[in-house]
């Protein structure tokens, strides 16, 4: 099936409107925009990027002696000889989206790259330049298709790009993204599937290219996997390799410090212990050595294993954190275990605290439940910033000196305008430490190194970044029964184990503010009983391979709703849609929809 022109005409139309409505601070009703769009719209939005220009950094000339271009410039060159001629352009990036290579077989689309600032040296990262190929897939870690309307900067709505993030065939670190840009009015369903089969032959060159250097240090790596649970990191000058404990239980800032402190170790000795006390507050200690590469006096990296030390300063033991039962919260997986010890922990110290995270992670709801943990009988008051008004200085007087709550929560302080900074600052140097309230402050990862918010910050010493969903996505096992239980008021409904299924397989950019509202609006229609999947959205039916247009989204559904309708009879859906058996398995594997099983 094909779009019909006029169709695709009016789609443009209601996107550019409902484009207009987000920027204009209006309500963008569910629908209206793919969900990995919209999440990005709102990211662009923390990032305070202009709508109405491109304004980007230039960090000037790139090395371009690097295994990544090394390996995909044969790749680009070899595509490019087949699009010669052909409005399209072939990019290449590194892993923040500064541009490292552009080629483009069309002179007039040249020009226009050209002048929105998308060629060598400029960064196309998310927080530049809104919703766009590269940005957006660096961002998400996925293929992402972005058409017209849907950037996020209006100099971009003549374009459509599909970018696709580059990752390392030995630590799987991403290194890098290819995006594949043509006019708007020339994209097809086939963009994000040459962009995607182009990104896997680069990784493959450099797998070609990749030293035994490199294979040597990830042989070692995984036999230090096979002999503990616990975190495990290898890494040399060229990548780092860390399991999954390492990920969840450990931010992006203890990584960084453990491996500073690693590599400065191993400059000097062969082997090393050392305890680190954690930018998080907690303390670790290391064993790492060095691993020695195939030629004799070759160093291939280091390989280091992390435990957990006791408060007392005991034996170390290994990670993950016991789970936390936390008033009206839910979650015991360990990365969210461990946001969740860190905040209790600060409570108890009177220790004020900022709590960082993608909007809808839980910030608010996890500073509300320590509080109630530690001091039920005592009150919790909340200020959003986000509507901070001409009182603004005076609600934040009244609840920490005027009347005083035992705690207070500033969420989005990263909205405040600078005149509201300084006012909360005014008003902090007053509050009486340590027997004032605890005060907490939300906001996304990005503000912690904002200079406007720096004197802000300054009076909470310690930062607890709360994870995205997608990165404890097991407790949807928890959270889904939490919520069916507030919103059917008394656990009238359930959730079948079909039904949670298709749940964990979605990735959830917007969190578990999401999960609340999909849940929602399942309710508002099925008030009792059990969940089936055909009471999902058509979108939970499906393993994202690529992000689908409006089109595609309604050829989709159809099928999912068939094949409900069919008790997951392939043949028997294919007749009810009018298509062949051959047309409906082919489609069940491109959008990979998950049949249902009855």
């Amino acid at each position: 099936m094909d779009h019909d022109r006029g169709g695709a005409v009016l789609d443009d139309v209601k996107l550019a409107r409902t484009r207009l409505r987000f920027l204009t601070a209006e309500a963008v009703e569910p629908g209206q925009v793919r969900e990995a769009i919209l999440a990005s719209w709102w990211r662009s939005r923390e990032f305070q990027v202009p709508a109405d220009r491109i304004d980007l950094p230039y960090t000037g000339d790139q090395n371009l002696d690097t295994p990544l271009i090394r390996g995909a410039q044969p790749v680009l060159e070899r595509l490019g000889d087949q699009l010669d001629g052909q409005p399209i352009s072939m990019i290449l990036t590194d892993q923040s989206g500064v541009v490292l290579t552009q080629r483009t077989g069309d002179h007039d689309l040249h020009r226009h790259l050209q002048s929105v600032e998308l060629a060598p040296g400029f960064s196309y990262g998310e927080k530049f330049v809104g919703t766009n190929g590269i940005g957006t897939a660096l961002a998400d870690g996925r293929p992402t298709q972005v058409f017209g309307h849907e950037h996020y900067a209006e100099n971009l709505e003549n374009l459509a790009c599909a970018g696709v993030p580059i990752q390392h065939p030995i630590s799987g670190k991403t290194i890098g993204a290819v995006d594949l840009t043509c006019w708007r009015k020339d994209a097809g369903g086939l963009l994000v599937a040459l962009a995607r089969s182009t990104a896997e032959q680069i990784r493959q060159a450099l797998l070609t290219h990749s030293t035994m250097r490199e294979l040597v240090l990830f042989q070692t790596y995984l036999q230090a996997c096979r002999r503990t649970t616990g975190i495990v990191i290898a890494f040399n000058d060229d990548v780092v390799m860390m399991n999954d404990a390492a990920r969840q239980l450990l931010d992006p800032a203890d990584q960084s410090l453990v491996l500073g402190h690693a590599k400065q170790a191993l400059s000097a000795a062969r082997r090393a212990t050392e305890t680190i006390v954690l930018s998080s507050g907690g303390k670790v200690r290391m064993y790492c050595r060095r691993v020695a590469g195939e030629r004799t006096g070759e160093i291939a990296g280091g390989v280091l294993s992390v435990q957990l030390v006791d408060t007392d300063g005991g034996a170390g033991v290994t990670l993950p954190a016991v789970p936390m039962f936390l008033p009206g919260v839910a979650g015991s997986a360990p990365t969210w275990s461990r946001s969740c010890h860190a905040v209790d922990s600060s409570f108890v110290r009177g220790e004020w605290l900022v709590l960082a995270g993608e909007p809808g992670v839980g910030k608010h709801t996890l500073a509300q439940g320590v509080h109630r943990r530690r001091n039920p009988a005592g009150r919790l008051h909340t200020l959003d910033a986000a509507e901070a008004g001409p009182g603004w200085a005076g609600d934040v007087r009244h609840e920490l000196l005027d009347d005083p709550v035992d705690t207070l929560v500033i969420r989005h302080a990263d909205r405040l305008g600078d005149e509201d900074v300084r006012a909360l600052v005014a008003v902090l140097r007053q509050v009486p430490r340590p027997d004032g309230p605890w005060v907490a402050l939300t906001l996304t990862p990005e503000a912690e190194s904002s200079p406007r918010l720096a004197e802000l910050l300054a009076f909470f010493p310690r930062t607890v970044g709360v994870p995205s969903l997608r990165r404890h996505v097991e407790d949807l096992a928890e959270l889904v029964p939490l919520f069916l239980s507030k919103l059917s008021h008394g656990g009238q409904i359930t959730c079948s184990p079909e039904a949670m299924h298709l749940l964990m397989r979605a990735s959830w950019p917007g969190n578990t503010a999401q999960l609340h509202q999909v849940l929602r609006e399942i309710t508002q229609r099925r008030r009792t009983g059990t969940i089936r999947p055909n009471d999902l959205p058509a979108e939970y039916h499906t393993i994202a391979r690529r992000p689908l247009n409006r089109f595609e989204a309604v050829e989709r559904d159809a099928i999912v709703r068939s094949l409900e309708d069919a008790g997951g009879n392939k043949a028997r859906a294919a007749q009810l849609l009018g298509i062949s058996r051959a047309t409906i398995y082919r489609k069940i594997h491109e959008y990979g929809i998950v049949t249902p099983v009855h």
